[in-house]
């Protein structure tokens, strides 16, 4: 089979590939029947109380759970990241999903217990309730605003308007715009049980049509043996800058693309920091996140939220075969445009000097799919990312609510509550979408890459506080509050230092000092958990003196309770 034409051929700017009556049609029935889908959501539950709009009144049951755990999680970035991630470095960046699989037990089986044991809407709620105070939660409820800012809307966003703006041609703002007023329209309105049935209605879609995807990208290169010979020949012809021959080692696929398990001082991947690095992040996320456990806490009961957790993780086996293998695939095909090294042309093909494997995904739909299925798969981009965006709307709108605002307004009625979480969702869009200029360049232009190396730099001391909160019956609020402290400044030091050196490319380094961003981003998730764990378990030694502090039980009884007891 000749590639050559597909793999040399640069996309025109004139033609809008999205512009016949049945793709046009076919995006046109998938947002009527998703505003179908929120409006029934919306009439069905009720959203006049707080425990209506942000946990759908304690009524899902097991399926829509799963679904919608699966996809608050696969947002466009995992379209975007993962397939751009495999493209250029191969299969390695599967294993962020695999790993998930056993962290979703311990969601259902041993967090999700005693959270609802405590009675709590958010995590910072039960940190409060864990420890006592209210400064850790005000402390952890800013931080994980700013961790969706970074990590989740800003990506979302990006990859959602990267997409749109292969597609359609129009500018990457007006796209953004677009898609967050249909999303911001259902979210502010419906509260969680519309976010859920809708994200439920979005994973059949995504899956039906990733899945439809993955078939037409098999046989284009031939079957799973021509794939695995044809990505190791996927090497671009333009590869002079300005006359300067590029280092081979930029644009030649990696020797190990096919391994899992990567070399533990060499690899991009080291085997360790996929192990036990990614399973603290993974602690974090699926854990301790307001995002997923906020699906857990809207459960019936505990059987249904331990079948929605055993569901997500059969549908986590799927990303490796929906996302990674055809972004690999995508090189094959359109090698010159994913594979580019050089400058100039990867501006000319994907709009930014980094790099294209961002483009991976959305040019194999939109040079491969015939008319109609094109349709359908942008609809199934889209579903990825409003069904994201609107987890982390409602999430962050309820941090802000019941952890910072009820702090300021001491007496706020229902009514002003929900009517503050909503204007807060508007304030939140507005900083994500100025954070999106910074975000491109990040990460030699790998947009998962960048995702998972902030989360590295922030995320592993809330894992810590976290599973020491539970797991250490003697951990005290001193030593909680301080990890947490300590462990963000060592945190920030890290991330700001890389994006103040920039993270570099393959032909011009960062020239930041190795001491400081020489040690792989996993890595320093794993020193960072065992610092932050090293100096909260301290303050236990150090307060030894005072028992009943250090003999808080693992889940503290409601204020009422306490007060029950202190008057008898």
């Amino acid at each position: 089979m000749d590639l050559t034409p597909a793999s040399t051929s640069a996309p025109s700017e004139d033609t809008i590939p999205i512009n016949n009556p049945a793709d046009i049609s076919v995006i046109v029935i998938y947002f009527v029947v998703v505003l179908a889908v929120g409006i029934w959501a919306m009439v069905r539950t009720s959203r006049g109380t707080v425990g209506g709009f942000f946990l759908a009144g304690r009524s899902m049951v097991w399926w829509p759970i799963g679904a919608s755990l699966f996809a608050s999680n696969i947002g466009s970035g995992h379209f975007v990241g993962l397939a751009g991630t495999a493209a250029a470095g191969g299969i390695v960046i599967g294993g962020f999903e695999w790993n998930a699989l056993i962290v979703v037990v311990f969601l259902g089986w041993i967090f999700v217990p005693i959270y609802v044991k405590a009675g709590v809407v958010t995590m910072p709620e039960y940190l409060r309730k864990r420890f006592g105070g209210n400064r850790i939660r005000v402390y952890l409820s800013v931080l994980s605003l700013l961790l969706y800012v970074f990590t989740k809307i800003s990506a979302d966003m990006f990859s959602g308007g990267i997409f749109i703006q292969q597609a359609m041609k129009i500018n990457i703002y007006i796209a953004i715009v677009m898609l967050l007023l249909i999303t911001a329209l259902y979210t502010v309105t419906g509260g969680l049980a519309a976010v859920i049935y809708t994200d439920t209605l979005q994973t059949i879609i995504m899956l039906v049509g990733s899945f439809i995807l993955m078939g037409f990208a098999f046989n284009k290169v031939g079957g799973y043996e021509n794939f695995m010979i044809k990505y190791m020949e996927a090497i671009p012809t333009e590869v002079n800058n300005n006359g300067t021959p590029v280092d081979p080692k930029c644009y030649t696929p990696r020797e190990d693309a096919f391994h899992l398990f990567r070399d533990p001082i060499k690899g991009d991947m080291p085997w360790p920091g996929l192990v036990f690095g990614l399973t603290i992040l993974a602690l974090w996320y699926w854990c301790t996140d307001q995002v997923i456990v906020q699906r857990c806490l809207s459960a019936k009961n505990m059987s249904h939220v331990k079948a929605g957790c055993v569901l997500c993780g059969y549908l986590k086996l799927l990303p490796m075969f929906l996302m990674v293998f055809p972004g690999m695939i995508s090189r094959i095909l359109y090698t010159n445009e994913i594979a580019c090294v050089v400058p100039e042309k990867c501006k000319q093909y994907c709009d930014t000097e980094v790099g294209c494997t961002n483009i991976a995904y959305p040019k194999l739909v939109i040079d491969l799919m015939p008319d109609g299925l094109r349709g359908l798969m942008l609809s199934v981009m889209l579903a990825s990312l409003m069904s994201s965006l609107t987890s982390i709307f409602n999430s962050a709108s309820t941090l802000f609510t019941m952890d910072i605002y009820t702090k300021i307004r001491k007496h706020a009625s229902e009514k002003e509550l929900m009517i503050a979480g909503r204007v807060f969702m508007l304030v939140l869009i507005g900083v994500s979408i100025a954070w999106i200029p910074i975000l491109q360049s990040a990460q030699s232009g790998q947009l998962f890459d960048y995702i998972q190396s902030v989360t590295s730099y922030l995320g592993p001391p809330i894992a810590s506080v976290f599973f020491l909160a539970i797991f250490v019956k003697r951990v005290n609020e001193q030593g909680a509050f301080w990890g947490l402290i300590i462990g963000l400044l060592i945190g920030l030091s890290r991330m700001i230092a890389e994006f103040a050196y920039g993270t570099g490319t393959c032909q011009k380094p960062s020239n930041c000092p190795t001491i400081i961003c020489g040690v792989h981003y996993l890595y320093f998730a794993i020193i960072l958990f065992t610092a932050t764990s090293i100096i909260v378990l301290d303050h236990i030694t150090n307060d030894q003196a005072n028992p009943r502090q250090i003999s808080l039980p693992l889940v503290l009884v409601s204020e009422e309770q306490q007060r029950g007891k202190r008057r008898s």
